[in-house]
């Protein structure tokens, strides 16, 4: 494999896969409220959801190219999706509440936020059009790419768990834990504003 090639991918997929996103600050919130254990979960499905959503994508390039209008409907469901999951975290119990563990996000949480995700799509379709072809041709080339994404995309996700769970070793109080679920919820809808808002308008407000 070329080295420039594999350093030019990774410079891709690094820092799309740290830096704060649904995934991430979802698993943060996660942890800040169950701990870093109760997240594997949730991370699981994340996992097994990002790479069907990788592989889906690389096999239907030119199709979802050809229909844009599929990207705006995924923006705004997924927006909404994630905005809900904000209200749930941001309105949870305190962590002395027996009742905290019915509202732990599950696997199939974990699966499902990823075929919701605008952004998701489009980071596999960049991925895909300007990487895949430098890999090789047919499945194999995808599916590194795919492998590539997971093998960064777990630690990253884990280390926001893990974040967040040292939040809540930090927010003990019944008291400051109901705090920092209301920032929590509050760091996720501002997640879900970001993929709604107009790149352009972050331009104007910045002057």
């Amino acid at each position: 494999m070329d080295e420039t090639l594999l350093l030019a991918t990774l410079v891709f997929i690094i820092p799309m896969c740290f830096s704060p996103g649904p995934n991430n600050v979802l698993c943060a919130a996660h942890g800040s409220q169950h701990g870093f254990r109760a997240t594997l979960t949730l991370i699981s499905g994340m996992a097994v959801g990002w790479s069907a959503l990788g592989l889906f994508v690389g096999g239907a390039t030119v199709f979802i190219e050809n229909n844009q209008e599929f990207f705006e409907i995924l923006t705004y469901v997924g927006a909404g999706y994630i905005a809900y999951l904000s209200y749930k975290i941001a309105t949870s119990n305190s962590l002395e509440d027996g009742s905290i563990e019915e509202e732990r996000l599950g696997f199939s949480t974990g699966v499902a936020i990823q075929f919701v995700n605008g952004k998701a799509w489009i980071h596999f379709l960049v991925l895909m059009t300007t990487f895949g072809s430098l890999f090789g041709t047919g499945f194999s080339g995808k599916a590194m790419l795919v492998i590539m994404n997971v093998v960064f995309g777990l630690p990253a996700v884990m280390t926001w768990a893990a974040f967040g769970t040292v939040l809540r070793r930090a927010f003990t109080t019944p008291r400051s834990a109901t705090l920092l679920n209301r920032g929590m919820g509050v760091s996720l809808f501002a997640v879900a504003l970001w993929i709604v808002i107009p790149p352009d308008y972050y331009s104007i407000l910045l002057g």
